[in-house]
C-alpha cells in the first residue's frame, strides 16, 4: 500500500504545469479514496513523513426514557393507523408505491406493515418491532396480522402512559403476562373443532373478506387432498377462479426428448403399467440401457427411466428403440438438487416399490434385475411435468416414510426446508391442489391472491386448533374474565387492565371501519351475557356469530395476542434507544472532526500540511468549494476518470484514469499541503 501511494504521489509531482500564468508549486503527497459507507469522526497519524492513515468511528445517537418511548410510540401509531384501515369486511385498500412496476393494491396487514419506513430512526425502531409482531403472527398462523398490529398499538400506548405516571415497568410486564395467559386459557376452553366442508368454507370466507366463492374453493380443495395435502396458489389464465387437483405424485420434470411422445393430440407420453428405473447418476452406457430395455421387453411392459440425465449415446439408443422397435419408453430428469433430489428419489422408490440404483449401496446399471424396478398403474409425462398414479409400493412402507417426513417437519427450523418437506409429504400421502386465481388485471389478481393466501392459512389453522366466534368478540368477552384475576400489587393490576382495554380494540376498529361508533358497539356487547353475540359489520346488525358463519381460528387469535403482548412489553420496559446518527448530524460531526484534526496538527502534517479532510463524494464539491481550511490547490473533483486541481476559476488536469472516483458511497480523503493561496470566505 505504501509503495502504491508513493508511486501515485511521484506521478502527481512530475506532471507538467499546463496553466498560464504560472501558479505556486503544488506538492501532492497522496490522494486516497476510502469506501466507507458509515459517516464518521476521524483521527489521523503521520507515517514516515510521507503517508497518513485514517481511523473512522461510527456516530450514534442515544435517546433515553420518556423521549425514547414517545418517539417509538409515534412510529407504532403511524404504522398501526395505516394497517388498521384494512380490518373487517368494510376495511379499505392500501395502495403501496413500489420501486419497480405498478403500485400494489392490498388489504393484507403484513404487506402494508412491511412497506412502511420512517425518516426518524427512533420512530423506525418502533415500527420495526411492530413489523416483527406481524411477521411472527404471519409465520405461525398465516393470518391475523392486522389484529396483532392493532393489539400491539393498544398495549404499548397504555403501557407508555402508565410508565410516565410512575408505575413500575417490570410489574406492568408481569401483569400483562398474567392477563395474556388467562385469556389464552379462556379461549382454548371455548374453542370448537371443525370437520365439515361447510364450516371450512365459512372460515375461508371470513378471512377472504367475505368472498364466499374463495371460501368454497378452499373447502373443495381440502376435501380433495385432505388435511395434509398441499394446496398451492397460482395466477390463473382467465377472469374466473379455478381449482385443479393433481392426484398421485407429481414431479416437476418433463420428458428429455419429444420423440418419447405417444399421444400426438395432447403432446404427452402415456405409459400404462410401466416398469420404473430410478438411477441417481447420469446414464451414459449404451450396454446398461440395452440391458434394462431387454428386461422391459421380456415382460412386455413400458419403461420409465428417472435419472440425473441421459447422455447422447444412451438417449439415441432409447429413441431408436422407441421409433424402430416400437418399445414404449420415456426418460425424465430427476427432480430437485443435491440432498433434496436424493430424498425425492427415495420417496419415489418407496411409492413405486423399487430401489434407487446408487453407487453408495454398491449398485450399478450392470447389476440391475427385475426386483429393483418399481411399478405403478399409469404414468403421464408432459413437456414440463410427470404424474405417477397409484404406485405399487407397500402401503406400510409408504406410511412409515410419511411418519419420517412428519418428524422432520416438526424438528426443522428452516421455512424453506419445511415447505419442501410438506410438498414431499403431500406427494406421498394425498395429492396437490392448485388454486388458479383469475382477474381482469394484474393488480386485481395480486390483491385477490393476498386474500386467498390469508384465507387458506386461516382455514388450516382452524382445522388444527378449532374456531371461536369471530369479529373480535372472542377477545372482547375474554376481557370480562380478567376482572376476577388476582395480582400481587397495584402495578400488576394496572398491567391486567392494559390487556383488558386492549382486548376491546379489534371490535372497536371493525365497527369504526364500517362507519359506526366503535365505543357504542363495544358497550352494547359487554352489557349482555351471550358469548356468541357480535356485530356483523357487513350487514350492520347484531347476530349470533357462529350461526351467521362469522368465525375466527383459535390459532390466529391466540398467536396475535401472545405476539402483540410480548413485543409491547419489551417496548414498554425500554429505557434507552441507540440508533445511527441522522445524516445531517453526521455531516456536522464530520466537519467538526475535520476542524479539530486541523487544529491539532497545525503545520505538522505531510510535509508541513494542515492535516486531512474527509468528504462523501456526492457532497464533496459543496463543502470544499467554500471551505477556508482547504487550500484551493488541493480541492479534488472527480470528472471522467481524472483528478482536477482547482485554483479559483481555473483548473489543471492530472490524468489518473485508473482511480475509481465514482463510487457514490465512498469517502474522499484529501491531504492538503503548503503553500496556500489566499483564503476564500466560508459560505457553506
Amino acid at each position: 500500500m505504501y509503495r502504491y501511494a508513493t508511486s501515485l504521489a511521484s506521478k502527481a509531482r512530475s506532471v507538467p504545469d499546463f496553466r498560464s500564468p504560472p501558479i505556486l508549486p503544488i506538492s501532492i503527497s497522496f490522494f486516497c479514496l476510502v469506501a466507507e459507507k458509515m459517516s464518521t469522526r476521524t483521527a489521523t497519524q503521520q507515517i514516515g513523513g510521507r503517508l497518513s492513515w485514517t481511523r473512522n468511528y461510527a456516530a450514534k445517537d442515544i435517546k433515553f426514557g420518556v423521549e425514547a418511548r414517545s418517539l417509538m410510540l409515534k412510529g407504532v401509531e403511524e404504522l398501526a393507523d395505516a394497517v388498521k384501515v384494512t380490518m373487517g369486511p368494510k376495511g379499505r385498500n392500501v395502495v403501496i408505491e413500489q420501486s419497480f412496476g405498478a403500485p400494489k393494491v392490498t388489504k393484507d396487514g403484513v404487506t402494508v406493515a412491511k412497506s412502511i419506513e420512517f425518516k426518524d430512526k427512533v420512530q423506525n425502531v418502533g415500527a420495526s418491532l411492530v413489523k416483527q409482531v406481524a411477521n411472527a403472527t404471519n409465520d405461525v398462523a398465516g393470518d391475523g396480522t392486522t389484529c396483532a398490529t392493532v393489539l400491539t398499538r393498544a398495549i404499548f400506548t397504555e403501557g407508555c402512559k402508565s410508565v410516565a405516571a410512575g408505575m413500575n415497568a417490570m410489574d406492568l410486564r408481569r401483569g400483562i403476562s398474567m392477563a395474556v395467559d388467562s385469556v389464552v386459557t379462556n379461549l382454548k376452553s371455548r374453542a370448537r373443532m371443525i370437520s365439515t366442508s361447510e364450516e371450512i368454507a365459512q372460515v375461508g370466507t371470513i378471512s377472504a373478506n367475505g368472498e364466499r366463492e374463495i371460501g368454497e374453493l378452499i373447502a373443495k380443495a381440502m376435501e380433495k387432498v385432505g388435511k395434509e395435502g398441499v394446496i398451492t396458489i397460482s395466477d390463473g389464465k382467465t377472469l374466473y377462479n379455478e381449482l385443479e387437483v393433481v392426484e398421485g405424485m407429481k414431479l416437476d420434470r418433463g420428458y428429455i426428448s419429444p420423440y418419447f411422445i405417444t399421444n400426438q393430440k395432447t403432446q404427452k407420453c402415456e405409459l400404462e403399467d410401466p416398469l420404473i428405473l430410478i438411477h441417481e447418476k447420469k446414464i451414459s452406457s449404451i450396454n446398461a440401457v440395452v440391458k434394462v430395455l431387454e428386461l422391459a421387453l421380456k415382460r412386455q411392459r413400458p419403461l420409465l427411466i428417472v435419472s440425473e440425465d441421459v447422455e447422447s449415446d444412451a438417449l439415441a439408443t432409447l429413441i431408436l428403440n422407441k421409433i424402430r422397435a416400437g418399445i414404449k419408453v420415456c426418460a425424465i430428469k430427476a427432480p430437485g438438487f443435491g440432498e433434496n433430489r436424493k430424498a425425492s428419489l427415495q420417496d419415489l422408490s418407496v411409492l413405486t416399490g423399487g430401489e434407487v440404483i446408487t453407487e453408495e449401496l454398491g449398485l450399478n446399471l450392470e447389476k440391475v434385475d427385475l426386483d429393483m424396478l418399481g411399478s405403478c398403474k399409469k404414468v403421464t409425462v408432459s413437456k414440463d411435468d410427470t404424474v405417477i398414479l397409484d404406485g405399487a409400493g407397500d402401503k406400510k412402507s409408504i406410511e412409515e416414510r410419511c411418519e419420517q417426513i412428519r418428524s422432520a417437519i416438526e424438528n426443522t427450523t428452516s421455512d424453506y426446508d419445511k415447505e419442501k418437506l410438506q410438498e414431499r409429504l403431500a406427494k406421498l400421502s394425498g395429492g396437490v391442489a392448485v388454486l388458479k386465481i383469475g382477474g381482469a388485471s394484474e393488480a386485481e389478481v395480486s390483491e385477490k391472491k393476498d386474500r386467498v393466501t390469508d384465507a387458506l392459512n386461516a382455514t388450516k389453522a382452524a382445522v388444527e386448533e378449532g374456531i371461536v366466534p369471530g369479529g373480535g368478540v372472542a377477545l372482547l368477552y375474554a376481557s370480562k374474565e380478567l376482572e376476577k384475576l388476582q395480582t400481587a400489587n397495584f402495578d400488576q393490576k394496572i398491567g391486567v387492565q392494559i390487556i383488558q382495554n386492549a382486548l376491546k380494540t379489534p371490535v372497536h376498529t371493525i365497527a369504526s371501519n364500517a362507519g359506526v361508533e366503535g365505543a357504542v358497539v363495544v358497550g352494547k356487547l359487554l352489557e349482555q351475557d351471550n358469548p356468541d353475540l357480535g356485530y356483523d359489520a357487513a350487514k350492520g346488525e347484531y347476530v349470533d356469530m357462529v350461526k351467521a358463519g362469522i368465525i375466527d381460528p383459535l390459532k390466529v387469535i391466540r398467536t396475535a395476542l401472545v405476539d402483540a403482548a410480548s413485543v409491547s412489553s419489551l417496548m414498554t420496559t425500554t429505557e434507552a434507544v441507540v440508533v445511527e446518527l441522522p445524516k445531517d448530524d453526521k455531516e456536522n460531526s464530520d466537519q467538526q472532526g475535520r476542524r479539530e484534526n486541523s487544529d491539532e496538527q497545525g503545520a505538522g502534517g505531510l510535509n508541513g500540511s494542515r492535516g486531512s479532510s474527509h468528504y462523501e463524494l456526492p457532497t464533496m464539491l459543496a463543502i470544499l468549494a467554500n471551505d477556508p481550511l482547504v487550500p484551493r490547490s488541493q480541492v479534488v473533483i472527480p470528472s471522467a476518470g481524472e483528478l482536477m486541481l482547482v485554483w479559483g476559476n481555473e483548473a489543471a488536469e492530472l490524468p489518473f484514469p485508473h482511480l475509481d472516483l465514482f463510487d457514490p458511497s465512498a469517502t474522499l480523503v484529501v491531504f492538503a499541503t503548503e503553500p496556500e493561496p489566499p483564503e476564500i470566505p466560508f459560505t457553506g
